[in-house]
């Protein structure tokens, strides 16, 4: 029997683990590979940053094989379907703390923890003041 990839288990994990703590999860994902579903508008560099807490997707199922959910993207709703092997890693925005997916076959010139190439994640974005209104006379 072959071996279950540890992706999809490591990923319920971590998200469940930052949404306990308050965290916001972002997967980094890999938008070149085959059969993944995001806004096309929203890729940089082959790769797209998904804010997937609870209050910014609607629907989320983190299955064996993929990653599914329901967004707005600059606000129109998007289908959003991710093969769990093209999420390359998963991070809080607010700490930075996550975990970058090594594949389950090292590649050449790579470690344990993946791809001798894989960025680290983001950082995290800097507080964003609230708007406020003025009553002006």
């Amino acid at each position: 029997m072959a071996e279950l990839s540890r992706r999809p288990y490591l990923l319920r994990a971590m998200y469940e683990w930052m949404s306990d703590c308050g965290h916001t999860p972002h997967a980094i994902v890999d938008a070149t590979q085959p059969d993944v579903q995001v806004p096309t508008a929203f890729v940089k560099d082959g790769r797209i940053v998904l804010n997937i807490s609870p209050t910014a997707t609607q629907g989320l199922l983190i299955g064996a094989d993929t990653m599914e959910f329901s967004a707005r993207f600059g606000g129109v709703s998007h289908y959003v379907r991710v093969p769990v092997n093209a999420v390359l890693g998963i991070y809080a925005r607010e700490s930075g703390e996550g975990m970058v997916f090594a594949d389950d076959v090292v590649p050449e010139g790579g470690g344990p923890d993946g791809p001798a190439d894989m960025p680290p994640p983001p950082t995290p974005d800097p507080p964003k003041k609230r708007p406020s209104l003025k009553v002006v006379k």
